[in-house]
């Protein structure tokens, strides 16, 4: 049993993280400021023991009382739609927030876990990304307030890990997907199966052609614990190798939801990346960890939540 320190514990990928460590008889401490959070998905943990909430801004100062063994860091909005919002939260939590963390981490002589994300690549020049690639990103785009936070996010993680010796892990996430997705967050999952579910067109970026390999969010989090379980520090990458194009995202939707909305293209946003797919030989390799969900099933899990959620 370890006492884990979950920043971000209330939004989609935290909440989950939250009951697969419970489950496997850990202690959580959960901070969020419910900023793109909720407590309704944490609301059932609350009765639970080892389980305890604070509503807490990490890019704040943070001290959380007692002894901790490991800090996972995944405090920070992640959707397009609020890179536009909340832009400055968004470096402030990748910035200070990880800062502080890290320093929570050293007195703690806790572990430190970052949950980056395949958005370090930007609109990539190499298919698959590796690790090893630097990646495209625009520094000053409308996305650059995610993709450089989390650039600078690890770059602190492992300027922690060579000057006070910290023991981290770095991921790099994929879009992942599942329940407990906001149904707005503006994700293109959770876009298509809302507006399936509403009977509405949905809306296609661009002619459609782009790619992106999803996760599914148990493989996710199996992928991650292996990770903090490990010795390796990273960055690796977790998402699923196998990939699609965004019409071929839309007609599952369509077809798992009998929709008959139909299908609008609207322009390509500004930066979007043209292709997506995580290289998973590191984490084959350092893990033994592969994803196991395929898209069909996911999405169909997926949707059973969004048509609880919405009421449909």
């Amino acid at each position: 049993m370890e006492r884990i320190v979950v920043t971000g514990g209330a939004g989609f990928l935290g909440s989950n993280l939250c009951r697969y460590l419970l489950e496997r008889g850990d202690e959580v401490v959960a901070l969020d400021n419910l900023v793109t959070g909720s407590e309704e998905n944490i609301a059932e943990l609350f009765g639970q023991p080892g389980f305890s909430f604070t509503n807490q801004d990490v890019s704040n100062h943070i001290w959380v009382p007692g002894p901790v063994d490991a800090i996972m860091h995944l405090a920070s909005p992640a959707s397009p739609v609020d890179f536009e919002k909340i832009p400055i939260q968004i470096m402030k939590v990748g910035g200070m927030g990880t800062h502080n963390c890290l320093g929570l981490a050293r007195a703690k002589g806790a572990k430190f876990h970052l949950n980056s994300t395949s958005e370090v690549y930007g609109d990539p020049l190499v298919h698959p990304q590796p690790e090893t690639y630097w990646g495209n990103v625009n520094p000053i785009g409308p996305r650059g307030v995610y993709d450089e936070a989390k650039r600078f996010a690890e770059a602190m993680t492992l300027a922690y890990h060579r000057k006070h010796q910290i023991d981290v892990r770095i991921v790099r996430t994929f879009n992942t997907y599942g329940p407990l997705m906001r149904p707005d967050d503006g994700r293109v999952v959770s876009n298509f199966i809302t507006q399936a579910l509403r009977g509405e067109a949905l809306t296609i970026y661009g002619d459609g052609t782009q790619t992106r390999s999803f996760c599914y969010v148990t493989d996710q989090i199996e992928g991650q614990l292996a990770l903090l379980d490990s010795s390796y520090v990273g960055p690796v990458n977790i998402g699923n190798d196998v990939e699609f194009t965004m019409l071929e995202l839309a007609e599952n939707v369509v077809d798992i939801t009998n929709s008959s909305g139909g299908i609008v293209h609207l322009p390509l946003p500004e930066d979007d990346p043209t292709q997506r797919k995580p290289d998973l030989t590191v984490a084959n390799r350092e893990l033994g960890w592969h994803p196991k969900v395929p898209l069909r099933e996911g999405l169909e899990k997926t949707t059973e939540y969004f048509a609880s959620k919405l009421g449909i």
